[in-house]
């Protein structure tokens, strides 16, 4: 009963997280040492400083990996699943809800003009990600080059293949280098790969379950949606920032979806900065949008798919890292490949900011062409040199939207 009743608290506790948290994985961390640690002493604050580097490096959502990572310390799987639902579900609620009235408006023709200075805000919010990437894990001349070819693929390649083949090229280049970290003594470990089986088993059933479903648009979609996301969460080191290249990408540019405009897309990423929770959530928007021809509970089931797509498979790997990540992490290759899988992130990021903007500047008057330019420095500016929060930022620029 005792157990039981700690549980229910823990469960409160991350509620309150998930409607308080703003900010990114960094702001997030903040508030779990104050509330999972300070206050209900759940784990001791280098357990979770572990417990969060750890999540750093597995691919997935770092804030929601490390919520999900306490929930299964203190009480298993059940717990932890448990903890993942009502984390993410608040902000993945708000944003269904914007995907919806989003499509409601453009049914009606209802002007969206007031969002006008969101989406160059937005491309500021991504151009500050990149530039906070690149200062903390840009150190060497490697990474700099790695960075830049990173980047430069991302921008004149317009498939999502490019994105892993990024990442493991970039991962094994500096993994070579890995005599220049020092030895630790290592032990034989063995490994449960039961959580790594349930992650590889449910990509291969989502693709096979899709080509199966083919002649049936209105159950294809659902399940690509669902297989598209499951596949990105599966590949995204470094959070909801370099999540961004990699959807605008899929659902924007790739000529076979363009499921959204790229007005569409800024908005919504504008939207998400100024929530509490996971940016991950940012995928329920875009399943909502992508399912905006089936009415209402299509797009609802459009945004459940998305999220599940998203958030399982971190959370499917970080259960299986956990349990071997004191013996992996002894491997130097493995410690060595950190170095470039996080310089290409930063050029992922990078590339990203430039594509958006371009949409803003090109083909466009010169008036709209210095407006757009001076939102997106001042997001960054704002962002970067103040502690004015996202969501206060947001609604400044609605404010001109409404004004101008």
């Amino acid at each position: 009963m005792v157990q039981r009743t700690r549980y229910i608290i823990f469960l409160k506790d991350i509620f309150q997280l998930s409607v308080t948290c703003f900010g990114g994985p960094q702001a997030h961390f903040a508030n779990f040492l104050t509330v999972l640690v300070k206050k209900r002493n759940y784990l001791s604050d280098s357990e979770l400083i572990e417990l969060n580097a750890l999540c750093q490096v597995v691919p997935g959502p770092t804030s929601t990996q490390t919520l999900s990572a306490v929930g299964y310390r203190l009480g298993g799987p059940s717990l932890a699943y448990l903890t993942l639902l009502i984390w993410l579900l608040p902000s993945v609620a708000i944003m269904t809800t914007a995907g919806i009235l989003i499509a409601s408006f453009e049914t009606k023709n209802i002007s969206m003009a007031f969002t006008r200075f969101i989406q160059p805000m937005a491309v500021g919010f991504v151009a500050y990600a990149a530039y906070s990437i690149i200062i903390k894990t840009v150190t060497t001349k490697r990474a700099f080059a790695l960075m830049i070819l990173a980047g430069l693929a991302t921008y004149f390649i317009k498939s999502p293949i490019v994105f892993p083949l990024i990442l493991l090229v970039s991962g094994l280049v500096t993994a070579l280098n890995y005599k220049a970290h020092p030895r630790e003594e290592r032990k034989k470990f063995d490994v449960a790969w039961s959580n790594f089986f349930l992650w590889g088993g449910v990509l291969i059933f989502a693709a096979l379950l899709g080509w199966a479903t083919k002649g049936i648009p209105e159950l294809t979609l659902p399940v690509r949606l669902f297989e598209n996301f499951y596949r990105n969460g599966s590949l995204i080191f470094g959070g909801g920032q370099v999540l961004t290249p990699m959807l605008y990408t899929e659902f924007v540019q790739y000529a076979p979806k363009k499921y959204l405009t790229s007005e569409e897309f800024l908005s919504g990423y504008a939207f998400v900065q100024g929530l509490p929770g996971p940016v991950f959530s940012f995928s329920s928007y875009i399943g909502a949008l992508a399912m905006r021809d089936y009415g209402v509970p299509g797009e609802i089931i459009g945004a459940i798919m998305s999220a599940a797509g998203i958030f399982l498979p971190g959370t499917f790997l970080i259960f299986f890292m956990i349990r071997i990540w004191d013996s992996l992490k002894k491997f130097r290759p493995i410690r060595a490949s950190l170095e470039g899988i996080n310089a290409a992130n930063a050029g992922l990021v990078a590339a990203a900011a430039i594509l958006l903007f371009q949409p803003l500047v090109i083909n466009q008057p010169v008036k709209i062409v210095v407006l757009n330019a001076l939102f997106t420095i001042a997001a960054f500016a704002l962002t970067a040199f103040t502690k004015i929060p996202a969501w206060a930022i947001i609604l400044i620029g609605l404010a001109f939207g409404l004004i101008l």
